[in-house]
């Protein structure tokens, strides 16, 4: 395992061109059709990626144009992607639940020549705004619902021969004119307010910190890894588009969000980067499979997690596990990674958006550590992280080797390094405001770093909350907390410029059984629960625990319970699971207003 980062620079076409040099017979991609994972090696990858590239130069693709690209992860978002590179052309993709406006906005800012759509219901999205985009020269259709040549929107399929008369001399010419710092594609963060800012990362942001991050997983070549968490964000882009390119990793996609649990069974994958919110459903799931347990069962199980807590926190201090870990791995750790399918996982990683202490403790006590890793996508992804010889529960790990980190005198989280973004497309304004004069980006989170140089995240600068006392608060920190309880499935603190704290709740509807019993409760669905005075009573018990290990300041009073989950579909949240503050306060002013009626 190597921590030196790399000192030269490479273009992405000149570490693809040697992923399929190296490897050209093994598996770059695997993908599932007609119920069966069909194969598709790097030479052919590589080949495929060269055509769509001659495609879109017969199309009109122009260097430096953009190439948007919206629709589920399937290796013809790779070949789109890796392909609008190859010809100097600048990928941008768009999540898949944007509405017309947001493709609109986003494929009209990039310049996009072209525009990669999955299906007919993306498809429409543009045919709706089509009009306002008049630098769209075309529209591909990844599964051919719609094509017409005439009116420009050509089946994915036909994009193979359609480039046969450009001439390899013709794209090479192309791909030998891309420098190492030019920009190769665009990042547009998903935002909690306002329009997204386009990111724009080098090749050398995106070459650089896969070759420096990849070596420290230990990842080999040939090993899996499974793709499903939208290719828009650049933790996917790294971990499955260039990272494997580095290693010689295979990259499985998942079916889908439904199906994940059944294709990580099939899988088995060497290294899995979860978000927090699917690393606490896994956790709802494992603990109702594990509430249906009853004597003998039940207490083998507490006894194994009580020992593999231990063990986690001495593996991380470098002590001997407890004597009868390994029997306990045998009864119990072992079983649950083979049916959660990480039997083979040697680097279980979780990013994006923050975890709460108590998930990760869950895991840890069934020998699955979960390793942070700390970043954003104006640093090409990850800034700190967590490895199974270095990590700390509750840390978000070390910073990566070849960059600095430091904390600014009000708390801020500062980078430097090659994985430092270029700045943002048409916005020198926020561009000066995120990168100061000395290179330094400024992250906008809160965080302290302990005498080992672990960060621990805190909050997001933007987040604090200050109340009518004057005291500054971390959400975040409250509402990891407040996760704890197992029911609750989301949490968002409130109480700016209030005398006192409050929270609207979410219910994890596969536990809410086991705690409206418990509660004597006749609730069945959430709905009933939230207007159930007996579940309502037993809840804000459990919160009131929560307060005992809390400053008083940073107390909850109140909590409501919410009818139902906030979604990515609904607008509460962003594709990355992090809260929409903004909205959730718009969309929940009464109930929000409730809690404080009488208080001012």
């Amino acid at each position: 395992m190597t921590t030196n980062a790399p000192t030269d620079k490479l273009t992405v076409m000149q570490v693809f061109d040697n992923a399929a040099r190296t490897w050209p017979s093994l598996p770059a991609l695997k993908t599932k059709k007609s119920g069966a994972w069909r194969e598709i090696s790097w030479k052919d990858y590589h080949a495929r990626s060269r055509q769509v590239a001659k495609a879109f130069i017969k199309l009109g693709l122009e260097p430096g144009q953009g190439v948007s690209i919206i629709g589920a992860n399937c290796p013809e978002w790779f070949y789109a992607d890796v392909g609008a590179i190859y010809a100097g052309g600048v990928p941008a993709g768009i999540y898949t639940t944007s509405s017309a406006e947001q493709c609109q906005y986003i494929t009209d800012h990039c310049d996009a020549a072209v525009a990669v759509v999955e299906d007919k219901a993306q498809l429409d999205k543009y045919l709706a705004v089509r009009e306002q985009l008049p630098k769209l020269k075309a529209i591909v259709v990844i599964d051919g619902a719609g094509a017409d040549p005439a009116n420009g929107i050509h089946a994915f399929d036909t994009l193979y021969d359609l480039g046969k008369d450009v001439s390899d001399a013709d794209l090479d010419a192309r791909v030998a004119a891309q420098k190492p710092d030019d920009m190769a594609t665009l990042i547009y963060t998903s935002g909690t307010t306002g329009q997204p800012k386009a990111v724009i990362m080098s090749h050398d942001n995106l070459t650089w910190t896969a070759r420096t991050a990849l070596p420290l997983i230990g990842i080999q070549p040939g090993e899996c890894i499974i793709s499903y968490l939208p290719l828009s964000h650049i933790a996917e882009q790294i971990v499955s588009v260039h990272g494997p390119m580095v290693a010689g990793v295979t990259v499985w996609f998942a079916e889908s969000m439904d199906k994940l649990g059944d294709n990580l069974r099939e899988v088995r994958p060497h290294a899995f980067l979860g978000v927090p919110r699917v690393w606490e459903k896994i956790q709802a799931k494992v603990m109702a499979a594990g509430a249906q347990n009853t004597g003998l069962k039940k207490k083998i199980a507490a006894w194994a997690r009580g020992v593999g807590l231990k063990g986690g926190y001495a593996e991380q201090e470098g002590r001997s596990k407890p004597l009868f870990y390994g029997l306990a791995n045998k009864l119990v750790f072992s079983k649950v990674r083979e049916r959660l399918g990480l039997d083979r996982s040697r680097f279980q990683m979780t990013a994006a958006a923050p975890i709460s202490k108590s998930t990760l403790e869950f895991f840890l006590s069934l020998g699955v550590p979960i390793y942070e890793v700390y970043g954003m996508s104006e640093c090409a992804g990850p800034a700190t992280v967590s490895l199974p010889n270095k990590y700390k529960t509750a840390k978000a790990g070390f910073v990566l080797p070849g960059t600095e980190l430091k904390i600014a005198e009000d708390g801020e989280i500062c980078m430097r390094g090659r994985h430092v973004f270029k700045g943002y497309l048409k916005n020198e304004e926020a561009t000066r405001e995120t990168i100061d004069g000395d290179g330094w980006l400024h992250s906008g989170d809160i965080g302290v770093l302990d005498p080992d140089g672990f960060l621990r995240i805190t909050d997001r600068k933007k987040d604090l909350l200050i109340t009518a006392g004057g005291e500054n608060v971390a959400p975040q920190v409250i509402e990891g907390m407040l996760k704890g309880i197992p029911v609750v499935s989301q949490a968002v603190v409130l109480g700016d410029r209030m005398k006192f704290l409050t929270a609207l709740i979410t219910l994890d509807p596969e536990r809410l059984p086991t705690d409206a019993a418990t509660a004597q409760s006749p609730a069945k669905t959430v709905a009933e629960a939230a207007k159930c005075a007996k579940f309502n009573a037993w809840l804000m018990k459990e919160v009131e625990a929560v307060n005992k290990r809390l400053a008083r300041v940073q107390t909850i009073k109140k909590v409501t319970i919410l009818p139902h989950d906030l979604t990515v579909e609904g607008g509460e949240l962003t594709p990355t699971m992090k809260v929409k503050r903004k909205v959730v306060n718009e969309r929940y002013q009464s109930e929000i207003a409730a809690m404080y009626a009488g208080a001012e």
